[in-house]
């Protein structure tokens, strides 16, 4: 069984960081792209940031996180991380990592449509 276990998340002060990790298995890690999106209170999911899967440098991100979030992957651990720097109140989400493509598409493996696949982390921003 897929299983992607998101941690790492908290409370944190605006202009703050934080580093989310997530540990992958019951796949083959080396073979996906990879990433985070996220699910703010009362809002719609949207894609954070993607990393390739072969090359390991290749990534997309979302206009709003471009220049304060990177997305980075060691498939010896089968873990991606998201590192995040000067983090706004807006940042406020549950994050969830996840298949993706590097059009900025997220997917799970079981349903093939976009949707969690294991365990998200809250992370809040306070002003």
């Amino acid at each position: 069984e897929v299983q992607l276990q998101a941690s790492g998340g908290g409370l944190v002060q605006a202009g703050g960081s934080l580093r989310l990790s997530c540990a992958a298995s019951g796949f083959d890690f080396d073979d996906l792209a990879i990433g985070w999106f996220r699910q703010a209170p009362g809002k719609g999911r949207e894609g954070v940031g993607c990393i390739s899967s072969e090359d390991r440098t290749t990534t997309w991100y979302v206009d709003s996180v471009k220049g304060r979030f990177t997305v980075a992957r060691d498939n010896d651990k089968d873990t991606v991380y998201l590192q995040m720097n000067s983090l706004r109140p807006e940042d406020t989400a549950v994050y969830y990592c996840s298949a993706c493509t590097l059009g900025g598409s997220f997917y799970s493996t079981k349903s093939g449509h976009w949707e969690p696949q294991g365990r998200g982390t809250l992370v809040t921003v306070s002003s």
